[in-house]
């Protein structure tokens, strides 16, 4: 780790252009003892199709978001605490090579590195600020993660019936517990995850289900819990309960269409030391 960098000039410098870049936007990332040791631009893996974002791996924070010019202004800011994140290392595909899915509690997503290389760099950086951190606070690590979505143009026909065929008219929908792409009829219901929001989600039907039957037997398991309670103390009787007192969709990015994210001469990434 580079904790020798913490609270020096370099350090507070970097941090700062990372702030400007971002502007008005963005959120503070200064705080004692928080270190920038790395940055680059990695391939997203979005919703309609993969785009580049620029990443910052701090030792307690990795910051993303979508570039308007770049070295010189970004926006649509994300920060995740590492203490939440797991890494899994993707095969290639056509379309991505050097893959790997950054999973989280309440987002996964997969990117991909300009070399495999860099995403070496990458997941070994990510990894050891993951390792540190949870040593610091007496954690383990995180085993809930959500369900990557999977691409709109993965599929043309509903994934849970198979049937519907999806057209300008029929829009794709996204479950959010198993990130399939699903029809309307096949996701009419919503359930309340608060790992994930505060306010009911889109589910497929089929999850819908399996989320009901937990809800139950969480509650069951609760009944039995209490039940030794209720019938040690006389005449005790529940409660009322009354008491008197952006989709993630992507913004369009201004990147230029015509323009090479990668050149296999020029490397995307730097780690500080």
């Amino acid at each position: 780790m580079v904790d020798h960098l913490a609270n020096t000039e370099i350090n507070s410098q970097r941090i700062a252009a990372v702030e400007n870049c971002f502007g008005a936007s963005g959120q503070p990332l200064a705080m004692p003892g928080r270190v920038l040791l790395g940055e680059g631009i990695l391939t997203k893996e979005c919703r309609k199709k993969p785009k580049p974002r620029i990443f910052f791996l701090f030792n307690d924070i990795l910051v993303y978001g979508s570039i308007v010019i770049n070295k010189r202004k970004y926006n649509s800011q994300h920060i995740i605490p590492l203490e939440d994140v797991t890494l899994e290392t993707l095969p290639d595909t056509l379309q991505m090579k050097n893959r790997w899915m950054i999973k989280t509690s309440k987002k996964s997503f997969v990117v991909s590195a300009a070399s495999l290389t860099e995403r070496k760099e990458w997941i070994s950086h990510l990894e050891e600020c993951i390792r540190h951190l949870l040593t610091k606070m007496g954690r383990q690590p995180s085993t809930e993660h959500a369900a990557p979505w999977i691409p709109d143009k993965a599929t043309d026909i509903c994934m849970r019936c198979t049937q519907t065929k999806f057209s300008t008219l029929t829009r794709r929908h996204h479950c959010r517990k198993c990130g399939f792409v699903v029809c309307a009829d096949c996701s009419r219901q919503r359930f309340l995850m608060p790992r994930l929001s505060p306010k009911p989600l889109r589910v497929c039907n089929l999850c819908y289900r399996q989320l009901l039957a937990e809800k139950k037997k969480e509650a069951e398991a609760d009944r039995r819990q209490l039940e030794p309670i209720r019938s040690a103390i006389p005449g005790y009787e529940p409660s009322s309960g009354d008491d008197s007192d952006k989709s993630d969709d992507d913004k369009a990015d201004q990147w230029p269409g015509d323009t090479e994210f990668y050149t296999s001469e020029v490397s995307w990434s730097s780690f500080h030391s």
